[in-house]
């Protein structure tokens, strides 16, 4: 089959053109290379046309992978016309919800998540004969999976697999070597240059109404059309609000507002990258989905906020939370390039230009801070149990895999082993998150797959069926929504759902929030206190507006939320009753003792509860009766409320200090003493020292023995010698050490009783104190950890200002020779 492959000299004349060559040369020569080119350049439009001419090739295709589905659409399309062609014969795309491809199809441009089930279902990649990571520099999980996959197959199945990572701004040493120590080519790129201007948004200035101040000021000084960097689609609909009031109406006429981000049809993200019509300007309110691969025509002006919204994963509670941050200095600067594309352009900055140099160089690659289940799923899919193994340029973190390899195991995915079930099989061919595809395979035995594969796309794809928090309202919108996204959509559902053994059996009426709890049972929530907050049963508290409808609601099962661990925001839900919780939690319900300490009684007080995690279904009060019982209730107690509550002595805080001290100084053999560990052993240091009694006032002369059974018994009688808890004075006082968590080891003592030293005042085998220098009325005078050098240093300072102070005391000239002394001066005469 002909494939049109352009002459080089045929291509547009980009920037990266001049580096083809280079590139060429070296995928000849090798099977891997690092291009690094600036935004503008032509790398994702040039580099794919030029390599089909190559002699390496033979028949076989170009991978493409884009980050997201706006850029690849875009890339096929650029390529497609510079060939003269339409979308799908030489250049084709493949996405989820679309694909344009044919037979003819030698360019084929994926999202990365596709390129990582293409390579899961074929791992030797028949008919491909390269693959192009293009924008690498954003590090997304799929990227960094998908590259790791490739070369693995690479390096054991296809040796003439050609792999080149492409990106703006990359850690080309890094990545180079990870490919093998490959060439790496540079294309300086022609960008026109670009006004950095600052215009600083004050600490209690919302970013919509900066925003829109800034946008309306552009469109009056400034020619060209304005792109504003905003983070999410909720701060674009407020800024779009607000400039259609702000706006003069005369201007108005003559001015074109459009949204950009990942939740719009795929026609509303066309039509916004298009250029204006003559005699019009553009105002594009876009997320970072606008910062790489995609050329807005006739941008001259950029705003950007400074801001960014990325997934923070919490291990310990399951939930992937986004956290508005500020962008890195990578993604100001490639923001900034969208002004300088076509001609000089104005980047304006909602911040203060101080601020720039604070920001961290690049952002946190995704696979440090995401949900793993997906990849740990996968790579066992692909015959890899631990995932560390291969190639990661970060390797995936082990609490992350932990908690992801635990979620597997409790949904049947993985065997004991690590190796991947019929169950889990079934769930990744399903192409969705794994508690989605879990509630797709359990939803068939109940015959509601079909329902539960359009909740799941409803939950995958941003902005179907509305914004609204209740899914319940938002499934019944998708299922009404005729837009040709929505349509798409539904079909997706169709085939996920027939996939999954949809039958014909009559569905069995199940809720929206019963198929949540199959996915999500551990963000089961119950209303707490005021109207719209909730306690989710892995023990996080979550909030809806009080206005929102389902504000009121009892019970709840939240698919997802935003904002901080401790009180996150829901974005969305459903509701259930507590009969269906009782009944679909049955297994999970747990009856269990707890103890709380009574800070005036200074006692125990005992509670019997039925619950689900975090969540009381009921509780009653309990009397704790005296022994092993009581015992178990008091560690409890203790470990929930901390040690403060133990009654220490200052003899005990003392030793405490002391121990933690000689930990901090020495290590091993000197155990650790800080509170984390002391409460995760409870039951072995001070365990043994209860009476059954359930009562903490006993334990106050024993806790010094329980601390110092910590210790090995051979260092019993160190710890007075190493970590002393006085200081003999020349005078004779013995006086109190403070040793301080920060400072260390800490002697307050007037300065009269230390005349006559001429070393500093160690401990523990030469450890200097740091000493509080007090006048005679105790007050500090100076803090030294060198006795001798402030003698014959800052003293003649204080000399001069304390004798006329204190003139009944005694201030020589030369301390260091003088007696000490702890009293004032003898009356003569």
């Amino acid at each position: 089959m002909t494939t049109h492959a352009p002459a080089l000299d045929d291509l547009p004349d980009l920037p990266v053109r001049e580096a083809v060559p280079k590139l060429l040369q070296a995928l000849d020569e090798r099977s891997s290379a690092v291009l690094v080119a600036p935004p503008g350049a032509g790398k994702t439009t040039l580099v794919p046309l030029a390599l089909l001419a190559a002699g390496w090739r033979g028949d076989g295709t170009i991978v493409l992978l884009e980050p997201r589905r706006l850029a690849a659409r875009a890339a096929a399309r650029r390529m497609a016309a510079i060939l003269g062609e339409e979308v799908g014969e030489t250049v084709g795309y493949a996405m989820r919800m679309d694909n344009r491809t044919g037979p003819a199809t030698r360019i084929l441009v994926v999202t990365e998540g596709v390129f990582a089930a293409m390579i899961l279902d074929d791992p030797e990649l028949k008919g491909i004969a390269a693959v192009l990571f293009d924008e690498y520099h954003e590090r997304s999980l799929d990227a960094d999976f998908g590259l790791a996959l490739a070369l693995d197959v690479a390096g054991a199945l296809r040796p003439d697999l050609r792999l080149l990572v492409m990106s703006a701004t990359l850690d080309t040493a890094g990545v180079a070597e990870l490919l093998g120590n490959a060439p790496v080519i540079e294309s300086l790129g022609r960008a026109f240059p670009v006004d950095i201007r600052y215009r600083p948004r004050k600490a209690d200035q919302r970013i919509e109404d900066v925003m829109t101040s800034a946008i309306r000021a552009a469109l009056a000084e400034e020619e060209g059309s304005i792109l504003a960097f905003l983070p999410g689609q909720a701060e674009i609909r407020r800024v779009e609000e607000r400039l259609h009031e702000a706006i003069p109406s005369a201007m108005a006429e003559r001015v074109d507002i459009m949204a950009l981000h990942g939740g719009l049809q795929g026609k509303d993200q066309d039509a916004a990258i298009r250029p204006a019509p003559d005699g019009r300007r553009k105002i594009v309110l876009a997320t970072p989905i606008a910062e790489t691969s995609v050329t807005i025509d006739g941008v001259r002006v950029v705003i950007d906020s400074g801001l960014a919204r990325v997934p923070k994963y919490e291990p310990g509670s399951g939930v992937t939370r986004l956290e508005t941050v500020r962008a890195s200095r990578a993604s100001i600067d490639q923001r900034a390039g969208r002004a300088g594309r076509t001609r000089p352009g104005v980047a304006i900055r909602l911040w203060a230009e101080p601020q720039t140099a604070a920001l961290i160089a690049h952002g946190t690659p995704e696979i440090m801070e995401a949900d793993l289940s997906r990849l740990l799923l996968d790579s066992a899919a692909f015959g890899v149990i631990d995932p560390r193994k291969l190639p990661f340029l970060d390797p995936p973190p082990e609490p992350a895999l932990n908690e992801a390899h635990k979620l597997l195991a409790l949904l049947g995915a993985l065997d004991e082993a690590g190796a991947i079930t019929a169950s889990g099989h079934a769930m990744r061919k399903l192409a969705l998150p794994v508690r989605l595809a879990f509630m797709i395979a359990e939803a068939a035995q109940h015959s509601e797959v079909k329902r539960a594969a359009k909740l799941a796309i409803l939950l995958t794809e941003r902005g179907l069926g509305g914004m609204a928090a209740d899914l319940e309202r938002r499934l019944s919108g998708f299922e009404r929504d005729n837009s040709s996204r929505a349509k798409s959509a539904r079909a997706l559902a169709d085939r996920l759902a027939k996939s999954a053994g949809a039958g014909r059996r009559e569905a069995s009426g199940m809720s929206v929030g019963e198929l949540l709890l199959l996915a999500y049972p551990d963000r089961l929530a119950r209303r707490r206190g005021g109207h719209g907050r909730y306690i989710l049963a892995n023990g996080r508290g979550a909030a809806l507006d009080e206005t929102d409808p389902l504000a009121g609601e009892e019970w709840l099962v939240v698919a997802d939320m935003t904002g901080q661990a401790r009180q996150g925001r829901i974005v969305a839900a459903a509701a259930l009753d507590e009969a269906t919780v009782r009944d679909a939690m049955t297994d999970r319900i747990e009856h269990r003792v707890e103890a709380s300490f009574d800070p005036e009684t200074r006692r125990l007080k005992g509670r019997r509860i039925t619950a689900i995690g975090a969540i009381a279904l009921s509780e009653q009060p309990l009397t704790i009766e005296k022994g092993p019982e009581a015992d178990a209730a008091l560690l409890s107690a203790v470990r929930q409320a901390g040690l403060s509550i133990l009654p220490f002595t200052d003899r005990t805080e003392s030793l405490l200090a002391r121990l933690r001290w000689l930990h901090d100084t020495v290590g091993a053999p000197w155990p650790a003493m800080d509170e984390p560990t002391l409460l995760a052993e409870l039951d072995d240091w001070l365990g043994p020292f209860l009476d059954g009694a359930g009562r903490l006032d006993p334990l106050s002369g024993k806790l010094s023995d329980a601390l110092r059974s910590r210790v090995p018994f051979d260092l019993h009688r160190k710890i007075d010698e190493d970590a002393p808890t006085h200081f003999e004075a020349p005078t004779g006082n013995r006086l109190p050490i403070r040793y301080e968590p920060e400072r260390g080891p800490v002697l307050a003592i007037r300065v009269q009783e230390l005349f006559g030293l001429t070393d500093h005042p160690t401990i523990g085998g030469g450890t200097p104190l740091l000493l509080e220098l007090l006048s005679p009325a105790h007050r500090p005078i100076q803090t030294t950890t060198e006795l001798p050098g402030f003698w014959a240093g800052s003293w003649a300072d204080v000399r001069a200002d304390m004798r006329g102070r204190y003139p009944k005391h005694e201030w020589p000239d030369d301390p260091a020779n003088a007696a000490p002394t702890a009293r004032a001066k003898r009356r003569k005469g």
